[in-house]
This record gives C-alpha cells, sequence and structure tokens, in this order.
C-alpha cells in the first residue's frame, strides 16, 4: 500500500494541468501514487494526459458527474493510507509531499485531515487556511483574501479541510462514508468539503491546519454558471445542516434560519429565473 494516493480532478483544464502535474511529479515518491478523475472535458484533457504523463491512472467519465461523485470515485481508487484531493489548477510548493507525509506520520491518531496552507496563485494572499464554521451554519476559508501575514503561520485545529487542497486519513474517511459516499455526491459541489469535515468531527476525527506547508491556487477552472453556483451554495448549505446539526437545535433555530435564509431563497428565486438541471 502506498503511504499517499494523489486524487485530482479535472474538467476543461488542460491549460492549468502542466503546471499541476509537474509540481506534483517533481516530489513525489517511488511508492506514490496519482488517480485523475477528468469529468467530460471537451478540450482533449484525457489525450494530453495519456500523451505526456503515463504514470497518471486515468478515470474517464462521459459526463460532467459533479466534484463531490468523481473525488468519490478517484478515492475509491486510490490504494493510499492517505489522500490527498488537489484541484487541477493548484501548484505544490518544492517540498510540499515530503514534509506533508512526514508530518502525517507523527500526527496523533485522532488526526483525520491535514489542511495545507493554500494561496493565490501569486502568493501574496490566502486561498484557504482551512474551513470556519460560523454561527447559523455559515462556512468560511479561514483567511480567503487576507494578507499573508505571520498570524497564518501558527499550527492549529480547525473545523475542517478545504478539498481544493487537503491531505485525508483512508482510516477516517472509511469511517464517516455514508450512502452517499465519501464526499456526498448529492452536492455536485460546493459545501462537500465542509459536510465530510462536520461528519468527521462528529465522530471524534481533528483537523490540523501545517502552515509549513504551502501551494497555490492558480485560477477558480470552474465552468459553473453564477446562477447554478448560487443556487448550489444555498441548497448544499442546508443539506449539510440537515445532516449533522442536532435535530432539537435546528428545531429551536427555525426562526433564526428562516429569518436568515428566506430573504435569500426568494432573492435568487427572483434573480435567477433559470431552469436547474438534474444533479445525480
Amino acid at each position: 500500500m502506498p503511504a499517499i494516493s494523489v486524487v485530482v480532478l479535472t474538467y476543461n483544464s488542460r491549460d492549468y494541468l502542466k503546471s499541476c502535474l509537474d509540481a506534483l511529479f517533481n516530489q513525489l515518491s517511488g511508492d506514490g501514487e496519482v488517480v485523475l478523475v477528468d469529468n467530460g472535458s471537451e478540450d482533449a484533457t484525457p489525450d494530453f494526459i495519456k500523451a505526456n504523463y503515463p504514470r497518471v491512472r486515468l478515470i474517464e467519465n462521459s459526463e460532467n458527474l459533479g466534484a463531490a461523485k468523481a473525488r468519490n470515485q478517484g478515492i475509491e481508487a486510490a490504494g493510499g493510507e492517505w489522500i490527498l484531493t488537489l484541484d487541477c489548477d493548484v501548484v505544490l510548493e518544492e517540498g510540499f509531499m515530503s514534509k506533508i507525509v512526514e508530518f502525517a506520520k507523527n500526527s496523533p491518531d485522532s488526526t483525520g485531515m491535514i489542511q495545507p496552507k493554500i494561496l493565490s496563485g501569486d502568493g501574496t494572499k490566502i486561498y484557504s487556511c482551512g474551513i470556519y464554521a460560523a454561527w447559523l451554519g455559515r462556512f468560511y476559508d479561514i483567511g480567503k483574501g487576507s494578507f499573508d501575514r505571520s498570524r497564518f503561520n501558527r499550527q492549529a485545529p480547525v473545523f475542517g479541510a478545504c478539498c481544493a487542497a487537503a491531505l485525508y486519513r483512508r482510516k477516517m474517511l472509511e469511517t464517516v462514508k455514508d450512502r452517499y459516499g465519501y464526499f456526498d455526491q448529492r452536492f455536485f459541489f460546493l459545501f462537500e468539503d465542509a459536510d465530510l469535515s462536520w461528519r468527521a468531527k462528529r465522530q471524534g476525527w481533528v483537523c490540523r491546519y501545517y502552515p509549513e506547508v504551502k501551494c497555490y491556487h492558480q485560477a477558480n477552472s470552474s465552468a459553473t454558471g453564477q446562477g447554478i453556483r448560487q443556487f448550489l451554495s444555498f441548497r448544499n448549505r442546508q443539506l449539510t445542516i440537515l445532516k449533522n446539526q442536532n435535530l432539537l437545535l435546528t428545531f429551536f433555530m427555525l426562526p433564526l434560519y428562516l429569518a436568515y435564509d428566506l430573504p435569500r431563497f426568494l432573492i435568487l428565486a427572483i434573480k435567477f429565473k433559470c431552469k436547474f438541471p438534474k444533479f445525480k
């Protein structure tokens, strides 16, 4: 069994792949594996992978099944004790792999997730230092948009990991897996990492932020339209709360949820008069 498997997602993202995979393979150990799941790209991404990266295990979907389901496919195909999920537009800093593997090996058994510092493409601002759970079931990327200051250089436990670049313990993933998969495939994308993190936290697993390892998020490669993105953000947040929060607490907080969410729902309904696709 390899110590670490890397699961990379692609969707019409050929322009980003070379930087991502070159940085990865330049530091991947001999027993490490890379599983790449392509979500029905129309830009010849699979052909590019086959021609240039024979070491990659390629899974080709005929259509876009969503980030959550595609990650599940990659995790199921991977054999590593630890799984690094990676967006195709993320570039690892030199030494990332050796440092994070060593940190994982020396982490307490309760460590289920390790969050590296994810920076913007130019390295000046924070993209994510993990997930922060706020009041009324709202979730934020810690530090997003802030300049990279010293306060982001301290190791600390955080609520959860941002799956654009996160290391997951295989044992934890198998423990929290439910009938919808490791990541809830109903989500398509957005909030799937918050949901998984919450399920893990409820079972006693800890997410540790490890800022000594850095990577760079080059761009937002999603081609999903604004209307669908806002719809998914609203819907998936509700699913995350209903799945994970104590039902009694949810009942008592219902007036607050209605006050916060009902106006948002009405705005979405009026602003985006579109037919949303069926998400699998």
